[in-house]
């Protein structure tokens, strides 16, 4: 595969005419003056007070010509921008399972890039994330004017990976794999792109039962169309030695809640309590039930 022509291909992307304004106003922005910037929880620039009071009604416009925002929080001076997801409590749960220092990482399906500014926090080698969506890489490069960061962001897929440059010490894949129509072919892709002995973590729906087998909904889970395989723990840990992965740990499972994942005014679209039983909040509005998130760490 020649990822130079699919790179250049996938630029051209940014004209289109609902991304090139987005674009536009993106670079129309005044260079930042930044005065502190903290990867905590909130990922949070403190901008120089003259240029925040000049620049305040310009960046907010801008960031909400990007909505929906998904995955944060973040605040750019005074301005919060309060995604869908709390995702610090994804990272903060998977954090103390890893060590990133010198290493090599990618974020697949990173989204905005939210785990890897916070990523940077464990002075890795190098930073990349991987996400074809032109909307979640405006909003990173809207993102990076203020960070600064030098994370690459590869508007590539997973299936890219096995012919990615370099292979990686370390590949997180949060909230994909129940995307995917093949989910052990997307395993394999990610066992491509580790080094031996790299490690994979990993974040999907899963079912409760002893089993080793999956739900398959019929057209939509929680009101998401492209859900296709809910495994039970013992499905994805054969899906993931069948994929070759030589170590499969249980890390977590925990429940999504209103805490995690909810409606608020960066989105203007439904959330989770709209995808819930109003009756039964333990069942989907289609009867299956409730999403419940299954965290591992695999080793190639």
């Amino acid at each position: 595969m020649d990822l130079e022509a699919l790179r250049r291909e996938r630029q051209g992307w940014l004209r289109w005419k609902n991304i090139a304004p987005l674009q536009q106003a993106i670079a129309a922005l005044p260079e930042p003056e930044v005065r502190r910037i903290e990867l905590g929880d909130v990922v949070s620039v403190e901008l120089e007070p003259a240029y925040e009071s000049e620049t305040a009604p310009q960046i907010e416009a801008t960031a909400r010509m990007l909505m929906p925002w998904r995955k944060g929080p973040f605040r750019l001076g005074e301005l919060l921008i309060d995604t869908e997801w709390q995702s610090q409590i994804k990272y903060n749960l998977l954090e103390p399972h890893f060590d990133l220092e010198g290493k090599v990482v990618g974020d697949i399906g990173c989204n905005n890039g939210y785990y890897l500014f916070r990523m940077q926090s464990q002075n890795p080698a190098k930073l990349v994330g991987f996400d074809p969506s032109a909307l979640y890489y405006s909003q990173f490069r809207f993102l990076e004017r203020f960070l600064r960061s030098g994370i690459r962001y590869e508007l590539l897929g997973v299936e890219h990976l096995p012919f990615y440059e370099e292979p990686f010490d370390t590949l997180f894949c949060l909230g994909v794999l129940y995307h995917r129509t093949d989910p052990i072919a997307t395993l394999k892709a990610l066992k491509s792109g580790l080094k031996k002995g790299g490690e994979l973590f990993l974040d999907t729906f899963m079912i409760e039962g002893e089993g080793e087998y999956c739900l398959s909904p019929a057209e939509r889970y929680g009101k998401i169309p492209n859900v296709y395989f809910i495994p039970t723990v013992e499905a994805l840990k054969g899906w993931c030695r069948r994929a070759g992965f030589s170590e499969v740990e249980v890390l977590a499972v925990r429940p999504t809640d209103t805490t995690e994942q909810r409606k608020t005014e960066w989105i203007a679209t439904q959330s989770l309590e709209d995808f819930l039983d109003p009756d039964d909040p333990t069942r989907t509005v289609e009867g299956y039930p409730a999403p419940l998130r299954l965290y591992i760490r695999c080793i190639r």
